[in-house]
């Protein structure tokens, strides 16, 4: 596939992302579908990184007025559901994590579990609803996914959170960073650290 091709798709998926509120590997696939039709293959797909780029560009010509106080508003709610989930070693990831959230994305928070069933159990305990789901990503394996839903009234939106049930020994490998350095989560402590950074 070439260069050019690559690039638009990851300019269409990076749409997807920050206007219907996909996941990078959804979007992906479904611009992926527009642009080039159903013979892509998934090694033709763009990487994370540069479908991050575009969404950074999409936001900065779309966005710029409003998202940066949504992402402040979901890593609020982020920190406050670590609070709660403390126990269970929470990672926030996705895009609130790397900063690209709007009001449209979901929530994703790792859990890093001595036994992942505490986590529901826990749950249970907090009287919280949740269904139970799984993620296919081909990389990480297929994991079990809690999903339950936030009313956030700054927003006036219902925020769909995904804890992502992981052992504990995933852990380590799951804070090595990407091509650039950057992690790809962060515990409660790096979150607060970056809404500081983001506020001075």
């Amino acid at each position: 596939m070439s260069a050019s091709l690559t690039e638009a798709i990851a300019v269409a998926a990076a749409q997807l992302v920050v206007e219907d509120g996909l996941e990078y590997a959804a979007a992906k696939r479904k611009a992926a579908r527009k642009v080039a039709g159903r013979g892509t293959r998934s090694g033709d797909l763009p990487r994370n990184e540069a479908v991050e780029d575009q969404v950074r560009a999409y936001i900065a010509t779309f966005c710029a007025d409003t998202q940066p106080q949504e992402l402040r508003v979901l890593r609020e709610l982020a920190a406050r559901w670590m609070e709660r989930l403390a126990t269970h070693r929470p990672h926030l990831a996705g895009a609130a994590w790397r900063g690209t959230a709007t009001r449209r994305s979901a929530l994703m928070i790792d859990l890093y579990c001595d036994d992942p069933k505490g986590a529901e159990i826990d749950l249970i305990n907090q009287g919280i609803t949740y269904d139970v789901g799984g993620d296919g990503d081909a990389e990480a394996g297929s994991v079990s996914v809690l999903t339950l839903g936030a009313r956030v009234a700054e927003l006036d939106e219902l925020i769909t959170l995904h804890l992502v049930l992981h052992d504990l020994d995933e852990l380590r490998g799951a804070l090595k960073p990407d091509a650039r350095g950057q992690s790809w989560r962060g515990d409660h402590s790096a979150l607060m650290r970056r809404m500081h950074e983001a506020q001075s």
